[in-house]
């Protein structure tokens, strides 16, 4: 079939849909799947891809919907309570299946695109820049007494800056091999690991405690709504503080050992 001609087509099965918007070489990558995606969504966004097809939106529309989706899991925890909390879970979960949506789409149409990757990117970082500036605002409570919970807005303006910043440090390293004309990172283990020595034994000590992963919008709202819960019981605001103290050194060791970890593997090796 042509390009001109999938791009009106429609899939015949969920199989076919499968077979085309999910090859094995985006089921199989390392870093660039969710665990979420990999463990249920990717067998679910199927049946929405397939309802999407049916109507005349882009893979660039698509993504710009998962933003929008992005945006209200953030504006979501805005409503205090374990009820924001909740909503924020069910928005992040979503926005996590529309995100696999849009490139199923943009595959079985043949409509890949530099722009598609930048939208997907502008997606995720204003995401998870606005989700901690939220939490900040939870851990202030309503009223805002200013200039007393200026500690806590500033707690989680310096959470959304450090976690942007994280997020920054695996573009800044595709930025650097493509500036020194090296070809593009493959998505495999034996790139990302380091070249052995104590930065080896540290990241493997990390992987019994993950907290470094702790900073995706999915993780961040289950954070959220566990907050929610235990406050319940100890009383709010002070859970919603206590996180997100605890999240900030976190969030600037996970920085830092990323940076280590980078520098130390053969990604910025030539």
């Amino acid at each position: 079939m042509s390009q001109a001609g999938r791009a009106h087509a429609r899939p015949t099965s969920i199989a076919e849909l499968r077979a085309v918007a999910q090859p094995p070489e985006v089921r199989g990558r390392r870093n660039a799947e969710h665990w979420t995606a990999s463990l249920y969504l990717r067998r679910f966004s199927p049946y929405l891809t397939w309802l999407l097809l049916k109507t005349s939106i882009s893979a660039n529309g698509v993504t710009a919907l998962m933003i929008l989706v992005g945006w209200s899991t953030a504006a979501a925890l805005l409503i205090p309570g374990i009820w924001g909390a909740l909503l924020a879970v069910v928005l992040g979960q979503l926005q996590m299946l529309v995100d696999c949506c849009d490139g199923e789409v943009a595959r079985w149409r043949r409509t890949s695109s530099p722009a598609g990757v930048f939208l997907d990117k502008v997606g995720h970082y204003t995401t998870e820049a606005l989700i901690p500036l939220a939490l900040g605002i939870r851990a202030a409570a309503y009223p805002l007494e200013f200039p007393a919970d200026f500690l806590w807005t500033t707690v989680g303006a310096l959470l959304a800056l450090v976690i942007v910043l994280n997020k920054a440090l695996n573009d800044m390293v595709h930025v650097a091999r493509a500036n020194a004309g090296l070809p593009k990172l493959a998505d495999t283990h034996g790139e990302t690991a380091p070249r052995g020595g104590l930065i080896a034994k540290l990241r493997k000590a990390a992987r019994f405690l993950p907290f470094h992963r702790l900073y995706h919008s999915v993780e961040l709202t289950l954070i959220a709504l566990a907050a929610a819960v235990v406050g319940l019981f100890l009383g709010q605001p002070l859970v919603d503080r206590v996180v997100v103290l605890v999240l900030l050194p976190l969030a600037i060791l996970s920085v830092f050992g990323h940076f280590v970890a980078i520098m130390a593997s053969r990604r910025v090796r030539s």
